[in-house]
C-alpha cells in the first residue's frame, strides 16, 4: 500500500505536468542557462558549472500549479547516440516541448545539424504533437552590427532541415527561433515565449489583462512568475519605437529580483518614474508580480488601489 497521503496524492494529480527536453552539443551553453533561469545563478557564476553527463532531471515548480519535468541532456557524442538508439523511446515520448541550444560559433555546425535533425526524427515519431524551440546561443560573441544576419542564416538553416525532415516523416513540426545569451535579456526574452507555450490559460490572463489596461490606463502591463521572473503573460496598449526596451525592462526586473533576495518576505513593491513613464512592480497573485507601465503623470497610489482590487479577479485564474 501506497504511504502517500490521499491528500498529497491528490494535488499530485491535480498538477498539470510538462515534460520538457533540453538538448544541443556539449558546451553549448543548456546547463548554464537552465542554472540561470531556475537556480538563481548570475552569468559569471556559471564558468564553475561541469559539463552535463547524460541527464539530469530537474522538477520545477511552475505558476503554483504546473510542474515542469525538465531533462537537461548531456551533448557528448556519446550521449547523443544512445539517446537516437537505446533511449530513443524513453527519452522522446510525451514531450510537450524540446529546447534545441545551438551554439552561434560551433566549429561543427554540421554535425550539429545533423544531431539535430536525429532528435526532431524520434520527437516527430514519439511526440509528434510537441512544439520545438531552437535557441541560437552566445550571441554576444558576434558583433552587434553582424547579430541580425548571422541570427538569420541559421534560422534558414534550421528551416529548411525541419521542413525536409517532417515532409520525409509525412508529418509537421512547429517551430520557433529565438537569439540568446546568458550575458542580457535575451535569456530570459526566449525562455518567456517557451513558458508562454506551456501555460494553460494565458489567453484568458491576456483578456482580463486587457481589460485591466483600459481601466488605469496603462501602456503595457506584464505578468511575471515569481520565482524565475518569467514573463507569463503582457498586453501593449501603444506601438514602441525603441528596440531596446525590453532590455531596459529586464533591467529593471533583475534590480528587483536581487532586491527581493536581499530583503525577503518585507520588498514587495518598486516603483521606478521618470517625466516619460511610471513603472509600478507589485506582488500580485500567489504566484506572480505584476508590472504596469503607465503615462509619468499617472497617480501611483491609484494604480496601487485598482491592483490591489483586481487581485481577487486572477487568483481564480492562477489557481486553474
Amino acid at each position: 500500500m501506497s504511504n502517500i497521503p490521499a491528500t498529497m496524492q491528490r494535488r499530485d494529480n491535480a498538477m498539470s505536468k510538462r515534460k520538457v527536453l533540453l538538448m544541443g552539443k556539449s558546451g553549448a551553453g543548456k546547463t548554464s542557462m537552465r542554472s540561470i533561469i531556475f537556480a538563481n545563478y548570475i552569468a559569471r557564476d556559471c564558468d564553475r558549472l561541469g559539463p552535463t553527463l547524460e541527464i539530469e532531471h530537474a522538477h520545477v515548480r511552475f505558476l503554483g500549479n504546473m510542474a515542469l519535468h525538465l531533462w537537461d541532456c548531456g551533448g557528448q557524442e556519446t550521449f547523443m547516440e544512445n539517446y537516437m538508439t537505446s533511449q530513443r523511446d524513453q527519452i522522446f515520448k510525451n514531450v510537450q516541448v524540446l529546447i534545441y541550444v545551438f551554439d552561434v560559433e560551433s566549429r561543427e555546425i554540421d554535425k550539429d545539424y545533423r544531431n539535430y535533425q536525429g532528435c526532431l526524427e524520434a520527437l516527430l515519431q514519439n511526440s509528434p504533437a510537441a512544439t520545438v524551440f531552437c535557441l541560437i546561443h552566445k550571441m554576444d560573441l558576434v558583433s552587434e552590427e553582424n547579430r541580425n544576419k548571422v541570427f538569420q542564416e541559421k534560422v534558414e538553416d534550421i528551416q529548411r532541415i525541419t521542413n525536409s525532415t517532417a515532409e520525409r516523416l509525412h508529418s509537421s513540426a512547429t517551430i520557433e527561433c529565438h537569439p540568446s545569451s546568458i550575458w542580457d535579456e535575451t535569456l530570459y526574452k526566449a525562455w518567456s515565449a517557451i513558458v508562454y507555450h506551456l501555460v494553460p490559460n494565458v489567453t484568458a490572463m491576456e483578456q482580463k489583462l486587457n481589460q485591466f489596461a483600459d481601466i488605469i490606463e496603462a501602456d503595457e502591463i506584464l505578468l511575471f512568475e515569481k520565482a524565475t521572473f518569467l514573463v507569463v503573460a503582457q498586453v501593449s496598449k501603444k506601438e514602441f519605437t525603441d528596440h531596446h526596451r525590453f532590455e531596459k525592462v529586464s533591467n529593471i526586473i533583475k534590480q528587483f529580483k536581487l532586491s527581493c533576495s536581499r530583503m525577503g518576505a518585507q520588498f514587495d513593491s518598486i516603483l521606478v518614474r521618470n517625466s516619460e513613464f511610471s513603472a509600478f512592480i507589485d506582488s500580485f497573485t500567489n504566484n506572480t508580480y505584476i508590472m504596469s507601465i503607465c503615462d509619468g503623470n499617472i497617480s501611483t497610489a491609484a494604480v496601487s488601489m485598482n491592483i490591489k482590487s483586481a487581485r481577487k479577479h486572477f487568483e481564480k485564474l492562477d489557481a486553474r
